[in-house]
Parts: structure tokens; C-alpha cells; sequence
């Protein structure tokens, strides 16, 4: 791979180039040594060589001469340099993302001798940054600049591409990168044989051998500490240590050897199996045992090795090792989770296979972090344990057009809209008191007079939402469903406002009893509501099957009109089936037609006449299997008519309500009658719509008694008021309305309505309210999340739930919510105490190094000892050497009302009070604060102050930075100074060099102190003199 063009192009050539580091010394001629694995020199040893036979002493005045080791930098030294007799080895050392020139400094030559002299460096910084704009990048060359001013040097350019890293130095020591600076710069450690192999065209050679060797051949004994980007001179240093007969061994078998043994491919085997059995044996010596824990991908064979292939690394190089393939962890595939939209297979962590310190991590919003592969994928270098692999859960997959990308309406009417109805609904607050503050929980108040208002407005969101264009065939399916869901809440849970009037419903059929209901007035007699109840679940459930019905009477035949007459039977379509048998010519059918599903007399008689015929030996082969089928449906036989016919559980349902029971059977009986016949086997299941209506592809493993369609649970709740509730938990789970097992959106909504009119009652449905945080999280809704949380039903046992939840959303989304004022003021609304909301922003203002806003914040919460740390370690000495005394006196007068809940006060803000006090009574002797008069009690208070400052000292200790001990160091030797102006007031030499004695103690500048000190001996001498006198 190419490498664009940058300045210092020889040192960027010395660093795409591989030069062979071969020996071409003459005897007799100076040449300089370089032999240390890795390293390279420009001009080459034989350009040397050649240039010094053609211009005898021109390794005295090379120009431009460049030193560097592959994968780590080079330094090209200014103008001519004499090389002569330089040991290379020594001198010029690389490490990870720094050099070091002459490392021994009792061997470094003066500044402008030997190679300590101006030079240009350029580092190849091991780590990988990710940039999200040039607001990053700039970042970043700002902080590289700064460090390489702080160490003496000059910047000259940062390759973002490559990560090259170039400075100039006029003389040497070490320059590079701490630990503290690569954690400035948030660096991810990234291998530094991969900087190598790509400078040099994708070719790489272990950096511990001889450049000829074939790169077909397993690099084990340095490649992996150069993959992980540590030093290999280092590791092999440390290996010496621990095994010195096996590296000696190893070491001089490999120096004196012009080839090396021919290697087959890596030897595999899973981890799991023990490989700590096998032993193997080398003709030449005999190796000891170890275990095999330098475990390594191969770089160059990828391609060639099967995926999950592992090199085992062994002591003795000359043993060949065999190829076998490895499974891993023999994982069930079937198991899926969602990752990604999609469902993933099991995601292996190859760290924790390899036995590396990486493992699986989880961030915010759903990404999912880990160093593994999906069983059964294709992707080879999925498998390195180097490369961390970042994935995101779907949460937010409801709120994802065709295309799958997330469209604002679709979040505005999925989750904006819903959330303002709910809220525009009547609450009731109950105070939980949490420490010192008060939280308000919220529940929603409403009956079930106005629930079908409620109904409607939901339906009228929801039907909005499918006028939205590009959303999939799954996802409207899905939206119909909702709006059935939601009419069949206000049909089974609703009730009519009544005024003492009523009117009775004398209709024998469901038809009737809704024209009645339409015409009439809404009073009506309250007997009769079951049978209208009752009227309108019929028309619910014929308008739910009426575009099903409608699909497999069009897919049919008209030869076959009989079927399509059964069809329209199992839909309630009766005027369609009439219309139809009339147009056939079939007249006697569709008198009956008209009359199916009214009252039991007429059921009886069809049902009598059909036993006649058998009685009577009538040959039924000559009457149509579909017409025996209709009677058979009017005679209320449903499993006679059903027979060899498959229907869905919604149309067998209404089959039973409308041809087998009894017109005035209410729904509880005609719900458990379908829930008999469905534990007997007799009965379809009630799947959810996305399986019983969606395509295949939609479709997922599903197990029968897991989880039934939502609309089946309203039913069983409708017929078991007041009875167990034992299935609520299943019958909210996302999987009930819809194939994302993360969408809770709309159920949450279900529910919360559902409690608010008495339908049901629970306590342990967290895991829901949870699904709906966390998508609004993802999407940055942070106000409507809180909003969810203080709906959450208060439990005794959890009396601090609610405001667990939402101090960890403030701390973890603080940047969200404060940016945006609309979302702050909310949550303020809410009621959320202001203290939480200013601790979380000064947590994250104090994360981001903003301690002036850190410190607004943890005051404004009345976090008093965080506020005065801050204060002490970060702020007030800033301010004092800025001159901005006015600012400590309001920040300390501020906090000093407080210093009894503060740890250290006299030692840190009161340290300024104090200063400031003594200084003003030193100034003004005439003011009446009450000062000291006499030298004697000006000293007593000075000392008290100085000593007061070093014991601050001690206790702070290395939190307070360098600035902090200046300022201390100020305020000494302001005192110290006022103290001896009135040095000449002392009544006698005592207190006079007692006031010495206290400035001398003070933590104040070396050079200050001696001055004082001879200011001492001066004045002993005089009073020497004079007691002489």
C-alpha cells in the first residue's frame, strides 16, 4: 500500500522500504553497527560502503543520515553527520510511540557531537482513533503539539492515515508519549506489525529474523508481542530470564543457521481439548514441556487456514506441527438473539476463548461490545481476538422505515403523540420522600365512561401513523392490529353513561341489537348490555376477519360458489352470502342464509332435518360436500362443518358464538367455551397476528403455550374479572403484538389504561416499563423516559425504584437533557428535584475537566464537600494568581455558611479567609475588625496563619497541583513581607528574631528564605553588638 507524500520524504522512504540489514563491513574501515532486529539505516551498509570506496572519509560528513526500526519510526539527523564507529545498537532505541538516543548518559557527547544533534523524528503512533469530524482531528494535533512543546521540541505534522507523528529536536533524549499521554489522547492499542505490513505493500517479516525467510512461515517466537503491539526485544529479554537454556538454544541455532526448517501449517486445536497432553520431541535437543499460552493468529494465512485457526507457539522451531480444524464452542445455533435488527447467531467471545483480558461489554443504547464472532459466520478475521467488533441492539427498529432508517414522524407519532395523550389524561401524585427531597410519582385516573374517548384518540394516533409512506408490509400489519386492539379495549371494558332512564333491546340478533344502538338513544336497560356488549364484539370481529374472508373468497373459484359461501359464513358476511346464492339461482339456500346465526329454532330445525336424512338412509354422496358443509354450519355442528378445513382461531371463535351458542350467550361464557375447546385440542390457537397473518420471513421458532395473540388475553380478561391474573406477564410481552421482542411502545399505553379503569392490577410488570425507558432513551427522549419512570407502580418492598432510575438516567444522559432546554424544563416540571439535576451536570462538567461549571453545579445541589474540594484543588488557586480576589471572597463567603458539613475547611477555603483577614489587619492597624496591636501578637497570628498553610499542605498533598503550592507560596510571602515591615516596632531583639524565625518556617521560595535569613544574621550581629556595648 502506498503511502502518500509528506515532508522528510527520506525518512518516510526509509520507512515504506525494507532494506536487508546485512553485514558488509571491510577491514580496517569505521563502518557504523546496527544489528538489532528490526533496525534499519539510510544510506543502507552497502551504500555506505560503497560511497566511502569511492570518497574515502565520507562516513565522517554523512548527509542526511537516518536511523529507524520498522513499525515504530525513524529519526533523520540535520546536515552532515560523522558515523563513524557508532554502535547503533546502543545509541538509537525505539519503543512503542518513542525514541530514546543515547540512553546511558555518562556515553552522551555534547550538544552538536555524535548524534546529539537537530534531528528530525517520526513516530508511527500505535493506536487507532476514530474520528467523527475535524473537530476531532483537530483535537488530537492539539494535543500532540502541546506535548511535543512540553518536551522541548518542535511540531511539524500529524498523518492522520498512517499515524505519523513528526517532530524536530535539537539535541536528544527520550521523546514520545507517556502512559499519562496516550490516556489523554484515548487511545486503542492497535498491533505494530500491522503499521509495518502496511508500509511495506501488505509483505512483513518477523522483525526477530532473517530478511530471506519465506512469509509462508509461522512467525511464533516475536510476531504475537509485535501483533499486540509490545516490544519483542523486550518480551525475548524477559523470556531469557525465565527460561535461559531454551532461548540460548533457540537463539544461536537461529543466528548461525542460514535457513530455517520448513514449516507445514499451524497446528489447530480448540482449547477445550487438552493440549497440555501432547508432548513432542526434537532430534537435535530435547525441549521441556511448557504450557502453550502464546496463542497466535497467523497474519499471512488467513486465507489459507480454516476460520478460528490457532498457531500454538512452541520453544523448539524445528518440530513440525499438524494441521487439524478446530470447532470451538459447540454452541446451539438455533438459539438466537436479536443484535442488529436482525437475529444473530451466538456470539462467541474469542477473548475469553483465547484466554485474553478483553471480554463482552455493554454500553448505552443498546451497543454491544466484543472481541467475537457469530458461530457459523464466513468472516475469517472476525475471529482475531485484536479486533473489537461493535454491534447495536434494534431498539429502536418501530420507529425504522423500508429502508431502515429512523424517520422523525414515525418517532413523533409512535412515541411523541402517544406520551401526550397519556399525559393530557387525569393523574393522581403520590410524594415519596428520598433523602432531603421529594419525588411526585404519577398514576393515570380514569372509568371506563370515558375509556372508548380514550379508545378513539389512540385508533385516530395509530391511524396516522399508517397514512406514513415506505413502511413495510410487516410493520402495517402490525399497525392494523393496534387498531384493533384498541376498539376491542373500548368494546370490552367500556360502560354507558346512564340518567335514570332505560330503554329495553328486544332484537333476537346482533344485527338488530347495533341498529338499535345507532337509532336510539344511549339509555338503555341495563340487563341489556350484555346482549349489546356482546352485539358490538360480533361487529368488532366480523370487520377484523373481513378482509380475510375477502382474500379466499376472491383466491376461490366461481364454479365453486358453495365454498365461497362458506367462507362468507365463517366471516358473518351474511348479505354478501345471500347476494351470492340469489345470484346462483339458488334460492331455498339463501332463505336459509338469511336466517343463519338468529334464533335456536331454527338451528333445531335444520339440525332435525339432517338427522332424518341419515335415519332414513338418505345417500348424502349425492348432495355437495359444500352444501352439507353449510347445513352443517346453520345446524350449529361446527366440528361437522369443519371438518378437513382449516380456519384461523378468530373466525372458528365467532363460528361458536354465532352458529353453536345461543344468541343471548354473554361473551365470558363464549370466551371460556373457546378456551375448553383450546386446551382440548379442539380449538386453533390464538397465534399472534404477525404468524397467524405475516409472511414466512416474518415468522420466527415459536412454541405453541408461550405466548397468544394480545386480543385472545383482553378476552380472557374480559371473562375472568375479578379472577387470578396470573398471565399478565405474558400477555405484555412484546411478542404478543409484534416480531420485535424490544417494541413495548404501544402495550405500555394498554396497560397503564387498562389499571387506570380497575381491569387489572400488578405490581411486578417493571421489565415493560423498562422495554419503554429504554427505547426512548435510544432515541433521546430523556424527558419522556423520566416521565415513564414515575409511572412506575410504587411497591413497599422497592420504595426507592422510581428515584434510583432516574438519577442514573440524569447521570448517564446528562449531555442529552441539559443541551436541550425544552427536555430540561420538563423534567423540571415533573417535579424532579433541581439538587439531582445540578449534581448530574457537575458530574459531567467535572468529567470533562469544566471545574468552574462543575463547581456552579455541586454548589447549586448543596454538595458542599465535593464543592470545596473542587474549589481547593482546582479553582481558587487559578483566581488567586489571576488577581481575581474578589471571586475567592464570593466563592468562600458562599461555602462558609456551610463549613460544618465540609471535612478540612480551616485547611482549604478558610485558608483564603484567613489570608485575607490578616492581610487586611496588617494593612489597616486602624480598623476595628479587632487586630492585633503589638509586633509579639501580629507574629503569634502569622505564625498560626504559615503554619496553618503547611499543614494544609501535608493534608491535600499531591491533589493540589504545582499552581495550587504557588499560591500558597504567594500568600507566605505576602504575610512574611507585612510581618517584617514592622519589624523596626519590636520592642526587643527577642521578638524581633522570633518574627524571623516565623518567616523562615513559612513555605515560601528557597532564594526568598536566604534573604530572610541573612536580613536574621544581620540583625543577631547588631544585637550582638550591641550587648558588646
Amino acid at each position: 500500500m502506498e503511502l502518500p507524500s509528506v515532508s522528510g520524504g527520506s525518512c518516510l522512504h526509509c520507512l515504506r522500504s525494507l532494506p536487508a540489514p546485512a553485514s558488509v563491513m571491510e577491514p580496517g574501515v569505521p563502518f557504523p553497527t546496527l544489528e538489532s532486529p528490526g533496525y534499519f539505516m539510510q544510506p543502507s551498509p552497502e551504500e555506505l560502503a560503497a560511497r566511502e570506496r569511492k570518497d574515502p572519509g565520507y562516513l565522517s560528513r554523512v548527509r542526511d543520515f537516518t536511523v529507524g526500526r520498522f513499525g515504530y519510526g525513524c529519526v533523520k539527523f540535520s546536515g552532515e553527520t560523522d558515523v563513524r564507529w557508532l554502535d547503533l545498537n546502543r545509541i538509537v532505541k525505539f519503543g512503542r510511540n518513542e525514541i530514546v538516543v543515547y540512553e546511558d548518559e555518562s556515553t552522551k557527547p555534547v550538544v552538536g557531537q555524535g548524534l546529539n544533534k537537530a534531528a528530525e523524528v517520526t513516530l508511527v503512533l500505535q493506536m487507532q482513533l476514530a474520528y467523527s469530524g475535524d473537530g476531532q482531528l483537530n483535537d488530537v494535533v492539539d494535543k500532540l503539539r502541546e506535548i511535543t512543546e512540553r518536551q522541548g521540541a518542535t511540531f511539524v505534522q500529524y498523518d492522520q492515515t498512517y499515524g505519523l507523528w513528526k517532530f524536530s529536536v535539537q539535541h536528544f533524549s527520550r521523546f514520545g508519549l507517556s502512559d499519562s499521554d496516550e490516556e489523554d489522547i484515548t487511545m486503542d492499542a492497535i498491533p505494530a506489525a500491522q503499521h509495518a505490513q502496511e508500509m511495506n505493500g501488505g509483505e512483513m517479516s518477523d522483525i526477530d529474523e532473517e530478511p530471506q525467510i519465506s512469509p509462508d512461515g509461522p512467525e511464533l517466537a516475536h510476531s504475537l508481542p509485535a501483533h499486540l503491539g509490545l516490544d519483542p526485544a523486550r518480551m525475548r529479554e524477559m523470556r531469557m530470564l525465565m527460561f535461559p537454556a531454551e532461548e540460548e538454544l533457540e537463539y544461536y541455532g537461529e543466528r548461525h543457521s542460514q535457513e530455517r526448517s520448513d514449516f507445514t501449517k499451524g497446528y489447530a486445536r480448540s482449547p477445550l481439548q487438552n493440549s497440555a497432553q501432547r508432548s513432542q520431541k526434537s532430534g537435535s535437543a530435547s525441549v521441556r514441556k511448557t504450557s502453550l499460552a502464546l496463542l497466535e493468529y497467523k497474519p499471512g494465512g488467513v486465507e489459507s487456514s480454516p476460520p478460528g485457526t490457532i498457531l500454538l507457539s512452541q520453544h523448539n522451531k524445528g518440530i513440525p506441527l499438524k494441521a487439524a480444524k478446530t470447532e470451538g464452542f459447540n454452541l446451539d445455533v438455533s438459539c438466537e438473539t436479536p443484535v442488529s435488527g436482525y437475529h444473530s447467531h451466538c456470539v462467541v467471545d474469542s477473548g475469553l476463548f483465547m484466554g485474553r483480558s478483553f471480554r463482552v461489554g455493554w454500553g448505552p443504547n443498546g451497543i454491544l461490545v466484543h472481541s467475537g464472532a457469530a458461530v457459523g459466520s464466513s468472516g475469517s478475521n472476525k475471529a482475531l481476538s485484536s479486533v473489537i467488533t461493535l454491534e447495536k441492539v434494534a431498539i429502536d427498529k418501530a420507529v425504522r422505515g423500508e429502508n431502515e432508517k429512523v424517520r422523525k414522524e414515525l418517532i413523533e407519532l409512535a412515541f411523541d403523540a402517544p406520551l401526550n395523550l397519556h399525559q393530557a389524561i387525569e393523574h393522581e401524585a403520590r410524594e415519596v420522600e428520598v433523602g432531603s427531597s421529594k419525588l411526585k410519582l404519577q398514576s393515570l385516573v380514569a372509568d371506563r365512561v370515558i375509556l372508548s374517548d380514550i379508545c378513539r384518540n389512540y385508533v385516530d394516533i395509530v391511524e396516522r401513523q399508517l397514512e406514513v409512506p415506505g413502511l413495510s408490509s410487516s410493520t402495517r400489519l402490525v399497525l392494523m392490529h393496534q387498531v384493533m386492539v384498541w376498539e376491542l379495549i373500548k368494546v370490552l371494558f367500556s360502560e354507558r353513561e346512564h340518567n335514570g332512564q332505560s330503554k329495553s333491546v328486544g332484537a333476537d340478533n346482533e344485527e338488530d341489537v347495533m341498529e338499535d344502538m345507532k337509532d336510539g338513544s344511549p339509555e338503555v336497560d341495563p340487563e341489556a348490555l350484555p346482549l349489546m356488549r356482546r352485539a358490538e364484539f360480533s361487529y368488532w370481529l366480523r370487520e377484523y376477519v373481513c378482509d380475510r374472508v375477502q382474500t379466499e373468497v376472491s383466491s376461490l373459484s366461481e364454479s365453486n360458489y358453495l365454498e365461497q359461501l362458506f367462507s362468507l359464513l365463517t366471516g358473518r358476511q351474511l348479505d354478501s352470502a345471500v347476494e351470492l346464492a340469489v345470484s346462483k339461482g339458488d334460492v331455498r339456500l339463501a332463505c336459509l342464509l338469511s336466517q343463519a346465526g338468529g334464533s335456536s329454532v331454527n338451528r333445531s330445525d335444520i339440525s332435525r332435518q339432517l338427522d332424518l336424512w341419515r335415519i332414513n338412509g338418505l345417500d348424502f354422496n349425492f348432495i355437495e360436500k359444500g352444501r352439507i358443509k353449510i347445513y352443517e354450519l346453520l345446524a350449529g355442528n361446527i366440528d361437522g362443518a369443519l371438518r378437513d378445513v382449516k380456519i384461523d382461531w378468530k373466525r372458528f371463535l365467532g363460528l361458536l358464538m354465532w352458529y353453536q351458542q345461543p344468541p343471548d350467550t354473554s361473551l365470558p361464557e363464549i370466551f371460556k367455551t373457546y378456551q375448553c375447546q383450546l386446551n382440548d385440542g379442539r380449538a386453533p390457537y390464538p397465534f399472534p397476528v404477525y404468524i397467524d397473518e405475516g409472511s414466512p420471513k416474518d415468522a420466527i421458532d415459536w412454541s405453541i403455550k408461550d405466548r397468544f395473540d394480545f386480543s385472545y388475553y383482553l378476552m380472557l380478561l374480559h371473562a375472568n374479572q375479578g379472577g387470578d391474573f396470573g398471565f399478565l406477564k405474558r400477555m405484555f410481552s412484546s411478542f404478543c403484538s409484534t416480531n420485535d421482542p424490544l417494541d413495548c411502545h404501544m402495550i405500555w399505553h394498554q396497560r397503564a389504561l387498562l389499571e387506570a379503569v380497575g381491569a387489572i392490577s400488578s405490581n411486578d410488570l417493571h421489565v415493560l416499563d423498562m422495554g419503554l425507558i429504554s427505547q426512548l432513551l435510544c432515541l433521546g427522549q430523556i424527558h419522556w423516559a423520566i416521565y415513564v419512570v414515575l409511572h412506575m407502580p410504587y411497591h413497599g418492598d422497592c420504595p426507592y425504584l422510581q428515584a434510583t432510575v432516574v438519577r442514573e438516567i440524569l447521570f448517564q444522559y446528562c449531555e442529552c437533557w441539559s443541551t436541550d432546554d425544552s427536555q430540561r424544563q420538563f423534567i423540571e416540571n415533573l417535579g424532579v428535584p433541581s439538587a439531582w439535576l445540578h449534581e448530574a451536570m457537575a458530574i459531567y462538567y467535572n468529567y470533562y475537566g469544566d471545574v468552574w461549571k462543575s463547581l456552579e453545579h455541586f454548589m447549586e445541589c448543596s454538595n458542599w464537600q465535593k464543592a470545596h474540594t473542587i474549589f481547593v484543588t482546582s479553582v481558587a488557586h487559578s483566581l488567586f494568581l489571576s488577581g481575581k480576589h474578589s471571586d475567592i471572597w464570593r466563592l468562600v463567603s458562599l461555602m462558609e455558611d456551610y463549613k460544618s458539613e465540609i471535612e478540612n475547611w480551616d485547611l482549604g477555603a478558610g485558608i483564603y479567609i484567613s489570608f485575607y483577614s490578616i492581610k487586611s489587619s496588617l494593612l489597616d492597624e486602624e480598623s476595628s475588625m479587632g487586630e492585633p496591636e503589638s509586633l509579639d501578637q501580629k507574629n503569634t497570628v502569622c505564625k498560626d496563619f504559615l503554619g496553618q498553610l503547611s499543614e494544609s499542605l501535608e493534608v491535600w498533598g499531591d491533589r493540589l497541583p504545582l499552581d495550587a503550592r504557588v499560591a500558597y507560596s504567594k500568600m507566605a510571602e505576602e504575610i512574611s513581607s507585612l510581618l517584617i515591615a514592622d519589624i523596626s516596632d519590636g520592642p526587643n531583639r527577642d521578638v524581633q528574631l522570633s518574627c524571623f524565625d516565623t518567616v523562615c518556617s513559612a513555605p515560601i521560595p528557597e532564594d526568598l528564605r536566604s534573604s530572610h535569613f541573612q536580613d536574621a544574621v544581620s540583625l543577631f550581629t547588631c544585637y550582638l553588638s550591641e550587648l558588646a556595648s
